[in-house]
């Protein structure tokens, strides 16, 4: 069985850190959330992966390398543009050969894994299986309708009026049949090949296509809010580490994390929170679910619920939070100005000011 990782896509929804960055590279705790999908894969028992890159294709082979850190031997097969995920699966057949695969999106997360999953698919080897979880809004994604015996009857990709709170979530198990129904079908409104339609090909020919609802924690980290979200998730069950240097003057609580090479002056960091190697936390405050990455300089300011990446510095700004700060950057205090009004007025105006 092979793995078919999906690492392209422009990740508009994450701008403007995308911009300079791969949307599946932002860290989770510190790690690329690809790394956590890379991992499960593995653990899975699944050594062959196929990895779909785009535009930021150098930067996801730069983090990724072979695979052998995770136990894995990469394949990247290059996608000009992101026309869907079922046009990934047709430009990825030669790699795939008649092997079984599963389809992860390299932007999902999964708390558990996918090894309970890709066992019951190894088992059972239906021609299609797919995972579903509850949603409080459905229509942002790709949504299932089940029948009365929980028989997946029908597939709908982003509807204006969902069937069903039932949302696909970003992992899907194969045989080669699904390779028939990606070339039957038609580019959507949108103009993608979705493997949705793909799937309900399959449906329509009275293929065997099963559904697994979970019930543990999914995220799609696509925009700020999931990516905040999938972090504090991942801190609350850090383990206790301190590698780095803490001062006497600093007080640390609870699950705390400092990296070896990190200094942590006249501070307090109260946990779950992650500071990266190298970087220094000086007359500060950081909070419960805050990860801060390596290099980094927090200075005489407050931080909380909060991602930081590498090489950026927060110098005495009062309090942050809520925050996903990119790369290299530097938030520092305004310039001092002056207090002014400046107006235009008619005749016969009546103003107010506040002093």
């Amino acid at each position: 069985m092979k793995a078919l990782v999906l690492s392209g896509g422009a990740g508009t929804r994450l701008r403007p850190i995308t911009h300079t960055s791969a949307k599946q590279l932002v860290p989770v705790a510190n790690k690329p959330v690809l790394f956590y999908g890379l991992e499960s894969i593995a653990a899975a028992g699944i050594t062959e992966v196929g990895v779909i890159v785009g535009d930021t294709a150098p930067e996801i082979q730069e983090a990724v390398g072979d695979g052998s850190k995770f136990g894995l031997e990469i394949t990247y097969i290059p996608q000009e543009r992101p026309l869907g995920l079922a046009h990934a699966v047709l430009i990825a057949r030669d790699w795939l050969g008649d092997d079984d695969f599963v389809m992860y999106l390299g932007d999902n997360f999964i708390v558990g894994g996918i090894s309970t999953l890709v066992d019951e698919f190894r088992t059972h080897r239906p021609d299609a299986q797919i995972l579903l979880t509850k949603v409080a809004d459905p229509r942002a994604f790709g949504v299932a309708e089940l029948d009365a015996s929980g028989q997946v009857v029908g597939l709908e990709e982003k509807p204006e009026n969902p069937k069903s709170d039932l949302a696909l979530v970003g992992v899907y198990l194969f045989t080669p049949l699904i390779h028939e129904a990606v070339r039957a079908i038609r580019p959507s409104w949108r103009g993608e090949l979705e493997i949705t339609h793909a799937i309900q090909h399959l449906i329509d020919s009275r293929a065997d296509v099963r559904c697994t609802v979970i019930k543990g924690y999914w995220k799609d980290t696509g925009n700020v809010v999931d990516m905040l979200e999938v972090n504090r998730t991942v801190l609350e069950v850090l383990d206790r580490r301190i590698d780095g240097e803490v001062d006497e003057g600093s007080e640390t609580i609870g699950r705390v994390v400092v990296e070896e090479g990190a200094r942590v002056v006249n501070s307090r960091i109260v946990g779950p929170v992650v500071i990266g190697a190298g970087t220094v936390v000086e007359d500060s405050y950081v909070g419960p679910f805050t990860s801060v990455a390596e290099n980094c300089r927090i200075i005489d300011s407050e931080l909380e619920f909060s991602i930081v990446l590498r090489d950026s510095s927060i110098l005495g700004v009062g309090r942050i939070e809520s925050s996903l700060i990119g790369r290299h950057v530097e938030v520092t205090p305004a310039p001092n100005v002056p207090s002014a009004h400046r107006l235009v007025l008619g005749d016969h105006s009546k103003v107010q000011i506040h002093t």
